[in-house]
This record gives structure tokens, C-alpha cells and sequence, in this order.
């Protein structure tokens, strides 16, 4: 399971001229889910997501997680982060899981954030045509994948 994570001003996603998810300061998380990742890979990356230190503290430095400075959470659904552009011109997607085990770890990671206390979490739309806008802050961009956390 990989996750982008950019640190926000402010983020958004509208679906059919319809906000369907919004934060303020935080993290846009965008999530991807590839073969064999299971509920603890949400988990572990829940947790790393609500308590990575990358929010300032009165000195300036990145001291701070989300749970520290109360910030929430805008949850989007992304199968092209497992994209494989290696070959050919056109990306190859069969490393992302299918929708019916994908859309289940994304809401798992959500609801996970959501259980280490993270104030405020957002959601997209799970397979839809989404426009996300990000101010990312700083600008603040990690990218998380449980594949470096698991050797």
C-alpha cells in the first residue's frame, strides 16, 4: 500500500460540481493499493500518516504531527501510484487491486485515521473522476509505501 502525502494550506475534491471532501491545514493523502496489501498495511500507514512530524512548531521546525496541531486528513483514492511506465508509452495498472479489494483498504485507512485521533478526515470518491485541488504548503511531499517498512 503507498500513500502520498502533501502537506496543505487547503485541499479539496469535487465530484460532478459537488464538494465531496475538504480540510483546511493538513494532509491530502493519496492512497494506492496494490496486490496482497491487507488491513494492517492501513493500519500501519494510518498511523505513520496521523504521526509523522512534518507540521512546524513555535521554532520553525518540522516537530509537529497531525495530531499535534489538530490537522486533518483529505482521503483520495489514486490506483495510478502502482502505474509502471518502464515499457512503451502508455502505463501499465496491473500492479493497483482491483476496486472490490482497493475500495475497502481505503476506507480502512480512513477509518483508521480516524481511530488515532485525527480531527477532521475527508474522503473522496472511490472511482470516480475527481478534480483535487492541493495548495501544498512548503511545499511538504512524503511518499510512504508499507513495502519499506516490511523488509
Amino acid at each position: 500500500m503507498r500513500v502520498v502525502l502533501q502537506r496543505v494550506r487547503r485541499g479539496s475534491v469535487t465530484v460532478e460540481g459537488r464538494v465531496t471532501g475538504a480540510v483546511e491545514q493538513g494532509f491530502v493523502a493519496l492512497v494506492g493499493v496494490t496486490h496482497g496489501d491487507t488491513r494492517a498495511d492501513a493500519n500501519l500507514l494510518a498511523n505513520k500518516t496521523a504521526n509523522l512530524r512534518v507540521f512546524e512548531d513555535d521554532a520553525g521546525k518540522m516537530n509537529r504531527s497531525a495530531l499535534d496541531v489538530g490537522a486533518g486528513v483529505l482521503v483520495v483514492s489514486q490506483f495510478t501510484l502502482y502505474a509502471d511506465a518502464r515499457k512503451g508509452r502508455r502505463p501499465s495498472f496491473i500492479d493497483a487491486a482491483p476496486p472490490e479489494i482497493a475500495s475497502p483498504l481505503v476506507d480502512d485507512y480512513a477509518a483508521r485515521l480516524r481511530e488515532q485521533g485525527v480531527s477532521r478526515v475527508e474522503m473522496g470518491v472511490f472511482g470516480a473522476m475527481m478534480l483535487v485541488e492541493i495548495l501544498n504548503e512548503g511545499p511538504v511531499t512524503i511518499i510512504l509505501d508499507t513495502r519499506d517498512f516490511t523488509s
